[in-house]
């Protein structure tokens, strides 16, 4: 297969793995920025053009869709479905992830576990909305955020209404939700492909920081999971409509909890805690899956 990799930067460990992995396999493999394709919206011959070239025998996508960029790359993923090639995530499954209130809404539909969270707009019931989740100490979350940036703990009510009051001061949506003591401070990655967990990792933050993130000098290590735990993680993954995704797990009292499903999970991380070739695993499944003008959505919402 012809397979493209949607990703902005090639050097980028997760992308040099997939792409690897594709080559290993016999596949001709393009990493390709999605920022520098432009597109012909037409209704009969939709086109995507690259540096000056039009694309025409690409046969599969990986797309690798950074958060910053999410409108422009998932017009080009919806692109490249309308030309009839095989995406492994879908535009409309990438975009509902990334959109974390209305994942979490359309996860607690399905019934499952969430931590307490509130949303709001007006600044005139800030102690009712702490009041909903449970009191201080509560996690203050940017929804825009990334790898951990936007995510504050207030540890006491008076420090959970000024993060409140500063945020909506900067005009900025954001979630306010329990936090789950119990966890202390470490989360469980699944790692789910074509509705299998095929890996699993446990996160722990640093000396003094609650967030788990690799990117803020978290620690990993491989961690079997309960079959609870993995039913919510295929579940999660299915409900968002994602054949690859890294769903993001807390062990609380009364059962896991997801935090957030991924749509374009980092590989190196969980490669090296566990051992697993995940790259291979999702090329295998692109094998067993891809073909012309399959794309579908899945899911509602």
């Amino acid at each position: 297969m012809n397979i493209a990799i949607l990703s902005r930067k090639p050097e980028l460990y997760s992308t040099a793995r997939l792409a690897e992995a594709a080559k290993e396999r016999g596949h001709s493999v393009r990493v390709i920025n999605p920022l520098r394709c432009y597109m012909n919206i037409t209704s009969h011959q939709p086109t995507i053009h690259y540096k000056g070239e039009e694309l025409t025998d690409i046969d599969a996508a990986i797309p690798r869709i950074g958060a910053s960029i999410t409108f422009y790359g998932t017009a080009v993923v919806r692109q490249f479905e309308m030309l009839g090639v095989y995406c492994i995530n879908e535009s409309v499954a990438i975009t509902r992830s990334r959109d974390k209130l209305r994942s979490l809404q359309l996860l607690a539909r399905k019934g499952i576990g969430l931590p307490v969270t509130g949303f709001a707009n007006s600044t005139m019931y800030t102690q009712d909305l702490i009041d909903m989740v449970g009191g201080a100490p509560l996690v203050v979350k940017l929804l825009e955020g990334t790898q951990g940036v936007g995510v504050v703990l207030a540890e006491t009510p008076q420090a959970a209404e000024s993060v409140i009051d500063a945020f909506r001061g900067l005009k900025a949506n954001f979630m306010v939700q329990e936090y789950i003591k119990e966890a202390k401070g470490c989360d469980i990655r699944c790692i789910v492909v074509g509705g299998k967990v095929v890996a699993a990792m446990k996160r722990k933050g640093k000396e003094g920081d609650f967030r788990s993130n690799l990117h803020r000098g978290g620690t990993a290590s491989a961690v079997r999971i309960t079959p609870e735990e993995r039913s919510t993680a295929v579940r999660s993954a299915k409900i968002m409509g994602l054949n690859v995704a890294g769903v993001d797990l807390l062990r609380s009292n009364h059962g896991p909890v997801v935090m957030e499903v991924n749509s374009s999970p980092g590989l190196e991380g969980i490669e090296d805690a566990t051992g697993k070739d995940i790259a291979g695993i999702i090329v295998e499944y692109m094998e067993k899956n891809a073909a012309p003008n399959k794309t579908k959505t899945k899911g509602k919402g």
